[in-house]
């Protein structure tokens, strides 16, 4: 253990030291009588003295502490041990999402985009208890090792019901990721979290912020850029992106606050109609699972590396996706002529790494409106008439269920390469128009 020789901080035995920043350093520690693993923050010694400073770090713990939600870190305490003061919080086993992004360096545009509505979700309650973040970054957006997605961080939270708090004129934050009005010392409101949030995702699409300035200009040079609303395009450093994914970026890094996205519950609407209204469940499964894929955690020791369900460690694994190129935007403007909504894919109850081109297998599901469709007991959706994946190879179990036409199983094994039309073949099927 470094840091400090006592070996308890309260009720809490000390771990070890996780890390240290400008203002104080933070511990892992346990807490025995709930059996649970915390983080310990601390002011680092000598600033405790500095009594705006100490207002800061009780100002986070009461912000914190006052928001419960799964997308928000959960503070557990606040108290003084031995003159020090202390902020007990939830531990989140992974990482932040600034080092998966230096690891990675961009997602792939479903995941941002999922990893972004997790966060939407804990702004909206975030913003519900009249809290501004001011402080929406990727290194305060923690990923966890099974997919958890949640905001960290309120050491500059502003209380909307405490404007006495903050003075105007003073501009808090972090340079790449505030808002215009922040560059300029106005007052925050929940708006400004929602353009820092674009930011977040721009980086999150492209590996980089939208916005940067050299180390010998001057802070103005950051509203200058903001204001003018000028950054490269997404789609210009990542094609990949959906328009419509383009659009909500575009949306929320607008300069003047009144046309910018108005409320974060705007926001997960928005997100939500986008990937199919997928639940918190879903999200954390495939956001998991890709993370996983990609190395970026790895298995500790005693510990089972993490594989999608329902796929064991030795077969092979399986994932469906629209199809590639231009079949698949002919696939896709089908299916949102057919539904009336932009739903990126059939959304699985848990996702498992892309197959791609030659090595997977071509299905169309030929189905009535209205029939739920379900594959290896992983992939769930309803067909509008006709929907196409790309399956990899090998056998599957696929049902289709109707509300009034009963339940019809299929086994079918398919090869690289190979396209195959499947329909139910209920006893009352109507022919298909």
């Amino acid at each position: 253990m470094t840091g400090p020789t006592r070996k308890t901080i309260g009720s809490y035995e000390v771990d070890g030291e996780l890390g240290q920043g400008g203002m104080g350093v933070v511990y892992l520690a346990r807490q025995p009588a709930l059996e649970r693993q915390v983080v310990i923050k601390t002011l680092r010694r000598g600033l405790s003295s500095d009594a705006s400073i100490e207002e800061r770090f009780r100002r986070e713990a009461q912000a914190a502490a006052g928001i419960h939600h799964q997308n928000v870190v959960t503070v557990y305490d606040c108290f003084v041990w031995r003159g020090e003061r202390y902020i007990a919080q939830e531990y989140v086993s992974g990482d932040d999402l600034a080092s998966v992004l230096k690891v990675i360096r961009r997602l792939d545009p479903r995941v941002a985009g999922l990893i972004a509505l997790e966060i939407a979700r804990g702004l909206e309650e975030v913003h519900a208890q009249d809290v501004v973040h001011r402080d929406l970054k990727p290194a305060n957006v923690l990923l966890g090792r099974s997919g958890e997605v949640k905001i960290a961080d309120f050491g500059i939270a502003l209380e909307a019901r405490n404007p006495t708090l903050t003075q105007l004129g003073l501009a808090v934050g972090t340079p790449a990721y505030m808002s215009p009005e922040q560059h300029r010392g106005e007052r925050a409101d929940s708006r400004s979290d929602l353009f820092a949030f674009g930011a977040v995702l721009y980086e999150m699409l492209t590996g980089e912020p939208p916005f940067s300035v050299t180390d010998d200009e001057k802070d103005s040079s950051w509203v200058q850029q903001m204001e003018s609303g000028r950054y490269p395009p997404v789609r210009g450093l990542a094609p990949r992106t959906p328009r419509a994914l383009n659009r909500l970026v575009r949306n929320c890094l607008r300069p003047r606050v009144k046309r910018r996205i108005q409320s974060a519950t705007a926001l997960r609407c928005t997100l939500e109609r986008l990937f199919g209204d997928p639940s918190p469940a879903e999200c954390r499964a495939e956001i998991a699972a890709w993370l996983w894929e990609r190395k970026v955690f790895q298995a500790n020791e005693n510990e089972t590396e993490f594989v999608s369900h329902p796929v064991t460690r030795n077969a092979p694994r399986k994932r469906l996706r629209l199809l590639a190129g231009s079949a698949g935007a002919a696939a896709a403007a089908a299916i949102v002529a057919a539904v009336g909504a932009v739903h990126f894919d059939a959304l699985p109850v848990v996702r498992i790494p892309w197959i791609h081109g030659a090595s997977s297998a071509t299905v169309r599901f030929d189905a009535n409106p209205d029939t739920e469709v379900r594959i290896d007991d992983a992939i769930r959706f309803e067909t509008a008439q006709s929907r196409t994946f790309e399956l990899a190879p090998g056998p599957h179990r696929v049902i289709f269920r109707h509300p009034q036409l009963g339940v019809a199983e299929r086994q079918i094994e398919v090869a690289a390469g190979e396209e195959l039309t499947l329909r139910p073949g209920f006893e009352s099927q109507p022919e298909a128009p």
